[in-house]
């Protein structure tokens, strides 16, 4: 209790056949509140940041985010998880190089605005 806070920012190599890095990396995994993981076929196929959104995320989004956010951000993931790392890069990045901010993002993707995304279904 009011100790502050510690911050690490670490990767780790997984699927490399090891069964050692596989067991460290579960470990540390079980310790962290944030997990990015990144798609080696979204940078081959150069589409930046290559970030499996599906496979990303934090535990504590409820206290990063309003309520009314948190909902629009909970239909977004659920809607995005029906499309493949490279549909679903591809419609963020052309939400967000559309829009100002992250408000005006979540609002571009509203579920009345969600025709796009039933195109990439």
């Amino acid at each position: 209790e009011e100790g502050g806070s510690l911050t690490i920012i670490a990767t780790a190599l997984v699927e490399t056949g090891s069964r050692m890095d596989e067991v460290i990396f579960e470990e540390f995994k079980g310790t962290g509140n944030m997990e990015l993981v990144l798609d080696r076929n979204l940078s081959n196929k150069r589409i930046f940041p290559a970030i499996d959104i599906n496979r990303s995320g934090t535990r504590k989004e409820e206290l990063l985010l309003s309520g009314d956010e948190l909902n629009k951000v909970w239909i977004l993931r659920k809607v995005l998880s029906t499309l493949n790392p490279v549909e679903t890069m591809e419609l963020l990045l052309e939400k967000l190089q559309a829009t100002k901010s992250n408000k005006d993002f979540l609002r571009s993707m509203e579920i009345s605005s969600m025709e796009k995304v039933n195109s990439y279904v």
